[in-house]
């Protein structure tokens, strides 16, 4: 069974340090804010004019007056601040938040990335994706491996318009946790009963697997995803 969306957000979460600023992007990163360690003081940033987004709110608790950028209900951390958009790019375009999770269609093996328009498809525009990838130090990946008809994500160049040049240092995926470093990509860890064989099958680009490569160590309820194929 693959990782859930929630198992992907909980493996993401692990790897936010103490006293890191983070922007959430649309889709599995905004399920992070769910999944932080208690007993470390991580800072959530949303492009819309937040610094401080907590859990998202039980069904039925709701405040209209609460939004992420990616238009979804959100709760305020003890201490948030609320501010302009002027603010929240000049802070993302700063060096002032210390990593970003985002979602992608495609990463290729320097660190390129896609993630704001298929071949074809219209859409309104990138939103604050560019911003994001040239300003913030370290760029997180938090997708599914491979697309719903099978085809790997990770690969040897982006076929997709590209978001950004080599800037993703990390891919949280639903079978393995891949690290972009100088010579290529570094497998770091799979999928608890599956193996580098089966990862490297479903990605197109070349991996080398670490020395200390393990199995992911997530909550047995986060699989519940068929595998594809």
């Amino acid at each position: 069974m693959l990782l859930t969306r929630d198992g992907i957000a909980y493996r993401v979460a692990r790897d936010l340090p103490e006293g890191s600023y983070v922007n959430l992007g649309v889709g599995i990163p905004v399920l992070v804010a769910n999944y932080l360690d208690p007993d470390k003081e991580i800072f959530l940033h949303s492009e819309n004019g937040i610094l401080g987004v907590g859990p998202t709110p039980a069904r039925g608790a709701e405040d209209l007056d609460f939004i992420t950028a990616g238009k979804g209900f959100c709760t305020l951390a003890l201490g948030a601040s609320l501010f302009d958009q002027t603010v929240s790019f000049t802070m993302m375009r700063g060096d002032h938040l210390s990593h970003a999770v985002m979602g992608a269609i495609e990463v290729a093996a320097n660190g390129d990335f896609a993630n704001w328009r298929v071949p074809g498809q219209s859409v309104p525009g990138v939103g604050g994706a560019m911003d994001l990838a040239v300003g913030v130090r370290n760029i997180f990946i938090a997708m599914s491996h491979v697309t719903n008809k099978g085809k790997p994500k990770i690969v040897n160049a982006c076929s997709a318009p590209l978001t950004a040049r080599r800037c993703v240092k990390r891919i949280f995926t639903d079978i393995a946790v891949i690290d972009v470093v100088e010579k290529g990509l570094l497998l770091r860890e799979f999928l608890p009963g599956l193996d580098p064989a089966y990862v490297q099958e479903r990605t197109e680009a070349v991996l080398m697997v670490a020395a200390d490569c393990r199995e992911m160590d997530v909550p047995k309820n986060f699989k519940g995803v068929a595998l594809f194929g």
